[in-house]
């Protein structure tokens, strides 16, 4: 079945932040890949939380579901700053995993190994956010360095904490 859809009208609404069209379009596309990456990392979250069993269960079970809710809401954050600045938010399944920058994950079905997992991609996410906020400094978008410098915060929390859980 073939759908055919308007294009999108956002990106030609004329906008005067201060930033530039062209630099707004590179942050937007920066935040788009931030923004794939944490919904990846959203879904796997859940996933552990959903399959975690063992000694850790309870302790993670409880973790993961404080972690995923945070993400849930750290995400509508970044697609409603994509649109702020002027450009549409990518959106579905398949276009995040095509921009996603954590790649194809092993599948993890020891808790330890999903903790690691989760390790890995959180650190991950704050390196690329640690990224991101440097190129939104360069053009002075201090509410995207801001919001990004609070996704890296809690990225390093949810490390710490998962950190804590690993033997």
């Amino acid at each position: 079945m073939s759908i055919q859809l308007s294009p999108a009208k956002a990106e030609n609404r004329p906008i005067d932040i201060g930033v530039t069209r062209d630099n707004r379009k590179a942050l937007a596309d920066s935040l788009s890949v931030t923004l794939a990456d944490s919904y990846v990392l959203y879904g796997l979250t859940q996933h552990v939380h959903w399959n975690a069993s063992g000694p850790l269960f309870y302790s993670l079970h409880q973790l993961t579901e404080s972690q995923y809710e945070e993400q849930a809401a750290a995400i509508d954050r970044l697609a409603e700053r994509i649109r702020s600045i002027g450009f549409a938010a990518p959106g579905g399944i398949r276009q995040m995993l095509v921009i996603t920058r954590l790649g194809e994950l092993p599948e993890a079905h020891d808790a330890d190994d999903m903790i690691r997992l989760l390790i890995h991609c959180n650190e991950a996410c704050a390196k690329y956010a640690r990224e991101v906020v440097g190129k939104a400094e360069d053009v002075e978008d201090v509410m995207t360095a801001d919001l990004l410098t609070e996704r890296i915060g809690r990225h390093e929390e949810n490390v710490w904490m998962l950190r804590a859980l690993v033997t």
